[in-house]
């Protein structure tokens, strides 16, 4: 029993420094302009989707975001960026926390950059801004098309990490 409660510490301290990681990597470490965001900050919330699953990843990207722009902000908080960061998180979890192919990776990272960033992010900044959709979608498609191949790569350097650390650990 009390090895499952030093478990349970231990990954709340893990999801809680990823927590602040995503939160230092997304407000400090990033090149933002109002419509567009090149960051790396999605690397905490996949680790999280490795490492403990869909359900900490979306909680540590939903708390990242929501907590992140409470303390830093960088524009107007609005909960629609928080919705996609925990589905973000989910979205990790589900295709990286068991299997971490090529194909589970690049599925990953499509999804999240072309709809969760690139169609469900420039929807809403659509509604706060009150900009149309069409023009947004078109330059943020500049940012789809940098953070793709980054995601792709990034997150395969760290699926082959944490699988070479895993066997390690478990000899």
């Amino acid at each position: 029993m009390k090895k499952t409660r030093i478990q349970n510490i231990q990954t709340l301290a893990l999801l809680g420094m990823l927590t602040a990681i995503e939160i230092v990597l997304s407000r400090f470490c990033s090149i933002s302009a109002w419509n567009v965001k090149i960051s790396l900050s999605f690397l905490p919330v996949a680790a999280a989707a490795m490492l403990c699953g869909a359900a900490p990843a979306a909680a540590v990207a939903a708390l990242g975001d929501f907590v992140g722009a409470i303390l830093f902000p960088i524009g107007a908080y609005f909960p629609g960026f928080t919705l996609t960061a925990a589905l973000t998180g989910a979205l990790f979890g589900l295709l990286l926390h068991q299997k971490r192919t090529p194909a589970r990776i690049a599925a990953a990272a499509a999804v999240n950059q072309l709809v969760l960033s690139l169609m469900l992010n420039t929807l809403w900044i659509s509604i706060l801004y009150g900009s149309p959709y069409g023009p947004l979608f078109l330059t943020r498609s500049v940012q789809t098309l940098v953070m793709l191949p980054v995601q792709l790569v990034t997150l395969g350097i760290m699926a082959r990490v944490l699988d070479r650390c895993g066997k390690r650990a478990a000899a």
